[in-house]
């Protein structure tokens, strides 16, 4: 029976059930390093079964090269096509990201049409995911994860990894918001006002979504008091008590304009009636 998710592979079923496995558990790297299997002819089913195996006993390299091997001996079987993306699984569970990501896309490149590709989409997208490093540096890998992600949403909407993805597409955006944060706090500390104050309002406006958002706010009011600003900080105060009234930043930013002698804005209104992101938007700088 088909899956709207995933397919079968032989006994083993490689779609929603894979998929969680992946999400779920972290990759174990062999310390083996991958190499060609001698050529020894072997019926198909010999073959990828005994890949199975060895995915089994978290084998991932050789069960990698044994699904190559099913592509080498029966490159026109209906085995081929399957093996082609458990070759791709086994080496995103070795940690080697690259050749998982090469092996999905040389089966979308084949089989665009086939049932493994909406999983073949989304092993290149969780590659890149899975290889997103801390927020302390370039981001780059995060931008590829963005893009991979939203294709999966784009062409898969129904599927269990188009959900997946979205919640994944909200942690890297968080990640970017972060990088961005990050950025803008060096440069207030540098007192170079406007450099943060355009960081802080990439956070308000492009990450509008994230957990960034209160503090970027509060950052903003922070460098328009530093350079006399003050209508531009009480607005965005505003916008932070509306929004955010409960949150620890809109108490910094209360205390921070009191003591500075500045006069608290009524609150801005309902979030229904009020345009957080394009007033900000507008403000000067």
């Amino acid at each position: 029976m088909r899956s709207t998710t995933g397919f079968k592979t032989g006994g083993l079923k490689v779609g929603l059930a894979a998929g969680i496995a992946l999400l779920g558990a972290s990759a174990c790297a062999s310390n083996s390093r991958e190499t060609d299997l001698a050529y020894v002819e072997q019926p198909v089913e010999m073959i990828y079964n005994g890949a199975l195996k060895s995915m089994d006993r978290n084998l991932w390299v050789q069960s990698a090269a044994q699904f190559d091997e099913v592509q080498r001996q029966h490159p026109y079987s209906p085995w081929a096509q399957r093996a082609m993306l458990m070759a791709s699984y086994a080496r995103y569970r070795a940690r080697d990201y690259e050749k998982s990501i090469s092996s999905a896309e040389e089966y979308i490149s084949l089989h665009p049409g086939g049932e493994g590709a909406a999983y073949a989409y989304y092993l290149v997208a969780i590659c890149h995911f899975d290889q997103i490093i801390d927020v302390g540096r370039d981001q780059a890998r995060s931008d590829l994860a963005l893009k991979a992600l939203a294709e999966v949403t784009a062409r898969f909407p129904e599927t269990d990894y188009s959900r997946d993805a979205e919640l994944k597409v909200d942690m890297v955006r968080d990640q970017l918001a972060g990088k961005e944060m990050e950025i803008g706090r060096y440069y207030l500390q540098r007192s170079e006002q406007l450099a943060a104050i355009n960081r802080f309002k990439k956070v308000i406006t492009t990450y509008q979504t994230t957990t960034h958002v209160p503090e970027a706010l509060h950052r903003l009011v922070e460098a328009y008091l530093s350079i006399g600003l003050t209508g531009q900080a009480q607005q965005v105060a505003a916008v932070l008590g509306t929004n955010y009234p409960g949150s620890v930043w809109y108490s910094d930013t209360y205390a921070l304009m009191q003591g500075q002698g500045v006069s608290l804005p009524e609150k801005a209104g309902s979030k229904a009636d009020f345009n957080l992101f394009d007033r900000i938007g507008k403000l000067i700088f």
